[in-house]
């Protein structure tokens, strides 16, 4: 028996705490292992180096994953029309897909920090969120998810720190934290 594919939800995975990402590409690999297609768009994690579930799901057939803009928070950042300019591009990848019905599952990974950042178009967001919704899953993580996106949302996670091992000092690792 075939299962109906019952798709067009947007999720939102946000807050302070650690995992939003870990989060959205665990229900992607769920995702990839029901045969859907997924496509992945990580928003200013240009220069960043690929954390290890990145570098896992991309093994997959079904699984495409692209990069745009650079961290603003970087020491050595990119000027920031640049970041602007390559984050719109991601948008427009982004719109093609859908468009193109070339995945069952996008995920739009710290697009909510571009948006609270000024750093992508919280309108061109929201357009994009209306094309996915009733036709593919969505999901937009970072932190400080405009409450226009929240508003629209079907899923909302707040991933809230109570403790984390930077606070005593201890750097990212690698392998758990990236």
């Amino acid at each position: 028996m075939e299962k109906k594919k019952e798709l067009g939800l947007i999720h939102i995975y946000t807050g302070d705490g650690k995992g939003k990402t870990t989060a959205a590409v665990g229900l992607g690999l769920r995702a990839v292992g029901s045969g859907f297609r997924v496509r992945i768009i990580q928003f200013m994690k240009g220069e960043s180096e690929e954390s290890g579930e990145i570098t896992a799901i991309k093994t997959f057939d079904t699984v495409s994953v692209s990069r745009f803009g650079g961290n603003l928070l970087a020491k050595d950042h990119p000027p920031v029309e640049k970041i602007k300019a390559d984050i719109a591009d991601g948008l427009r990848t982004a719109r093609e897909a859908v468009m193109g019905g070339l995945c069952e599952l996008l995920i739009l990974d710290e697009i909510n920090v571009a948006v609270s950042m000024g750093l992508a178009e919280k309108e061109t967001v929201l357009g994009l969120a209306g094309l996915c919704k009733n036709k593919i899953e969505l999901v937009m993580t970072g932190r400080n998810a405009a409450r226009e996106l929240i508003d629209i949302a079907d899923y909302v996670t707040e991933f809230k720190m109570l403790k984390h091992p930077f606070e005593e000092g201890i750097s990212a690792r690698w392998g758990i934290e990236y």
